[in-house]
């Protein structure tokens, strides 16, 4: 039997198999490079072909890169298929080359973070070409959402380092949360999420006929409160009070307010609102792709009242190898929810998982629109369920008009959703 050994990989198992995808990760340090990687040579460029209004432009890279550029690839591109075979998980999971390029997102996302407020404060740009005067305020406006999307992504990597059992990991993953305000995300998606996911109870749970607009002001306050309920009730276990700096959540917050405090004292008072846009705009793009991972579906009850255990059937996948790519394979979603700890590298794609018709990034736009995404997502739902609707997780609000829509009349006393 002969064997495809990459260099790089000379202790794996002897297998066919190899991780094809091993240096394309590096592309998923490109969300908080590119700024320099891109902005700054095009800026410069554009500037010395005299077209100045022009070469600001690029401060937008953050929106070009998740709603033109991303989905565009992953519909040239299309989906991945490669799932690591038994014989390697135990090796892949334990190369630390994957490790170390989820510990690099972190300098460049700070370093993206201080040079983008430099550029939003400095009103003397003339060794960019700009001719002794700074940004214009759209295109400061523009800068401050590339640097929320970089957070964004940010928080996603986040997610990846804060379900590890190194302590190392756990705190880069809070230093990672720190740019977007979201510090309380670390306990709430692990203790809180992981634990209530597609039932009605999670916030983070998106329903049938609920809109991103409506979701939106849902979860966020609900992680809020959730992660700050579960670590009061884990500090009352030890006899603890909430307000003291054994409280994770608060913290997590501090780590935000010190690097809040230290940019405006460096920078000036007038960048706090662009760090707070830029917060709001990073926590925004987390919750735009927890609407989609879990949008209508639900665990049903068993005969004890409890719910089932989260299954494949619980989550919805893309394997769509652009976005898996920039997310860590985030949109392996049901491997992820049934072995959390796993390492991004070695996430499958389910066979048994109800699938989206593209990635990520391309869904994300289109649950801005609500009409949009109830055309191409809610037939989804119901074919989920063999076209019974009272089986999804459907909004209160709109639940009466939604089973009448479907032809359903439910007896009230038997509606316990």
């Amino acid at each position: 039997m002969s064997t495809h050994v990459d260099p790089a990989t000379a202790d794996a198992p002897a297998t066919d198999w190899r991780d094809t995808k091993r240096y394309m990760w590096l592309w998923g340090l490109f969300a908080p490079a590119g700024l320099f990687i891109i902005g700054l040579p095009l800026i410069i460029g554009l500037n010395a072909l005299g077209w100045h209004e022009v070469a600001q432009l690029p401060v937008w890279l953050g929106p070009i890169l998740v709603y033109v550029v991303i989905p565009i690839a992953d519909i040239f591109f299309g989906p991945d298929g490669n799932n690591p075979p038994d014989e390697v998980m135990e090796y892949l999971e334990n190369d630390r080359y994957y490790r170390y390029l989820t510990y690099l997102y972190l300098p460049f996302q700070y370093a993206s973070l201080i040079f983008g407020s430099y550029l939003i404060m400095s009103d003397n740009l003339s060794w960019l070409g700009f001719e002794g005067h700074g940004l214009h305020v759209a295109n400061k406006i523009g800068l401050a959402i590339t640097i929320g999307m970089i957070a964004g992504v940010g928080i996603n990597t986040a997610h990846e380092l804060g379900h590890k059992k190194v302590d190392m990991e756990r705190w880069l993953a809070r230093i990672a949360l720190a740019p977007s305000f979201y510090g309380h995300f670390y306990i709430e998606h692990n203790r809180g999420h992981h634990v209530r996911v597609a039932t009605p109870e999670d916030p983070a749970s998106s329903r049938f006929g609920e809109s991103f607009w409506a979701f939106w002001p849902r979860t966020v306050s609900g992680s809020f409160k959730s992660g700050w309920k579960l670590e009061k009730t884990r500090l009352a276990r030890l006899n603890k009070s909430p307000w003291s700096l054994q409280n994770e959540v608060l913290t997590s917050w501090l780590m935000s307010v010190v690097l809040f405090a230290a940019l405006t004292a460096i920078f000036g008072i007038g960048l706090l609102p662009y760090l707070i846009l830029s917060a709001i705009i990073g926590f925004s793009l987390l919750e735009s792709v927890n609407y989609l991972e879990h949008y209508g579906l639900v665990r049903q009850k068993t005969a004890s009242g409890r719910y089932e255990r989260p299954a494949p059937e619980h989550s919805w996948n893309s394997d769509h190898i652009v976005t898996n790519i920039f997310l860590y394979h985030l949109q392996r979603h049901s491997d992820h929810h049934a072995y959390p700890t796993r390492r991004y590298q070695t996430l499958r794609s389910w066979d048994g998982a109800p699938n989206l018709p593209s990635g990520y990034a391309s869904l994300i736009l289109l649950a801005y629109f609500p009409p949009l995404w109830r055309k191409v997502m809610d037939p989804r739902v119901l074919a989920h369920y063999d076209g019974d609707i009272t089986r999804a997780n459907i909004h209160p609000p709109k639940r009466e008009k939604i089973l009448a829509r479907y032809g359903v009349v439910e007896d009230p006393q038997a509606a316990d959703k």
